[in-house]
C-alpha cells in the first residue's frame, strides 16, 4: 500500500491542496492530458482508470482521478488545471527505462453530461483524445440512484425519483449554457434516465472532436473482455499493448432487485435511444448484443 493511499483523510487533504497550490505555480512545466475519460457515471470509469494508471507510460493527475475541471471548476483557469498534473521532467525521469512517450489523462463521470465540457475541452486542449465508457442505461440508472442516495444527494425511492425527474432538471440545462458560474446539484446529481441518453451526448461531443479521435466502449465488453477491451483502448490511444497483472472491478454497490414494471419502463424509454446509439457506432452497443 502506498503512503498515499495508507494516510488519513485531514493529511491526504491537505497533501492536494498543497500539491495544487505548488502546481499552479509551476504549470508551465507540468504535462497537459493527451486523453480524458469522460464518463459514463457509474460506468466502471473507476475500474477502466486503475487498469490504465498501471501502463508504465501512463500517469493521472497527482492525487485525483478527476480534476473536474471542465465541469465544475473551470472558472480557476487553465494554470490551475495544468498544475494538477506532474513535471515533463518527472515523468520523463520515472520512464526512462519505459520505451515509448509518457502522456497524462484524467478521468471524471460528468464530463460527457455537462452541456459546456465538450466545448471547454476542445477549445483548451483540442488534439486530446476522448474515451467514452458507457453501460447498460437500465442498470446505470439505478445503479446512480443508489450512489446518490448513499452520498445523501438523494432522499427519494427510485421510482419516485424517476417521476420527478423531469420536474426537477426542468431549466437546469439552460441555466448551465447561459451562465458559466451556474452549477447545477440537480443535473449532477439527480439526472438518472438523461444521463443514459447515450446518443445525444455523443453527438454532442462530435460536435466538438472528430469521430476518429473518440473512443466509446462499454463496461459489459470491459468486465467480460478485459484484455480485448483494453488492447482495443491501447491501440486508440497509440501506446503499447502493456496489460495490467489483474483487472479489478472498483466501487461496485450491492444491488437489491429493480421492480419488472419499472425495469419495462425504462427499457422503452431508453430503445430509441439505444438504436440511434447503434447507428453513431455502426455496431449494437454490447447490452443489446
Amino acid at each position: 500500500m502506498s503512503i498515499r493511499t495508507a494516510a488519513p483523510h485531514p493529511v491526504k487533504t491537505l497533501g492536494r491542496a498543497v500539491s495544487t497550490r505548488v502546481g499552479t505555480v509551476t504549470s508551465s512545466r507540468r504535462q497537459l492530458p493527451s486523453f480524458i475519460l469522460v464518463g459514463a457515471q457509474r460506468a466502471g470509469t473507476t475500474s477502466f482508470f486503475r487498469a490504465l494508471q498501471s501502463h508504465p507510460l501512463v500517469h493521472s493527475a497527482n492525487y485525483h482521478k478527476g480534476v473536474n475541471y471542465f465541469d465544475v471548476n473551470y472558472d480557476k483557469g487553465p494554470a490551475w488545471y495544468q498544475g494538477h498534473f506532474p513535471t515533463t521532467a518527472s515523468l520523463l525521469r520515472r520512464t526512462r527505462d519505459v520505451s515509448g512517450d509518457p502522456v497524462t489523462f484524467e478521468a471524471s463521470g460528468y464530463y460527457m453530461f455537462h452541456p459546456r465540457a465538450a466545448e471547454r475541452m476542445a477549445r483548451d486542449l483540442p488534439d486530446v483524445r476522448i474515451l467514452m465508457m458507457l453501460r447498460d442505461p437500465v442498470e446505470r440508472a439505478y445503479s446512480a440512484w443508489k450512489h446518490e442516495l448513499a452520498r445523501g444527494f438523494e432522499t427519494e425511492s427510485f421510482e419516485r425519483a424517476l417521476e420527478l425527474e423531469e420536474d426537477r432538471l426542468a431549466g437546469e440545462v439552460e441555466r448551465m449554457c447561459a451562465d458559466d458560474a451556474y452549477q447545477s446539484s440537480r443535473h449532477r446529481h439527480q439526472a438518472y434516465r438523461l444521463r443514459g441518453q447515450y446518443d445525444e451526448q455523443l453527438l454532442r461531443l462530435r460536435g466538438f472532436f472528430p469521430a476518429d479521435r473518440i473512443h466509446v466502449i462499454e463496461s459489459e465488453s470491459f468486465f467480460e473482455q478485459p484484455e480485448t477491451t483494453y488492447g482495443g483502448v491501447l491501440d486508440f490511444l497509440q501506446l503499447p499493448r502493456t496489460m495490467p497483472d489483474r483487472f479489478d472491478r472498483w466501487n461496485g454497490r450491492p444491488s437489491s432487485p429493480m421492480p419488472d414494471s419499472t425495469r419495462e419502463a425504462l427499457h422503452e424509454h431508453f430503445a430509441p435511444h439505444d438504436r440511434a446509439l447503434a447507428e453513431l457506432l455502426g455496431r449494437e452497443p454490447a447490452w443489446l448484443s
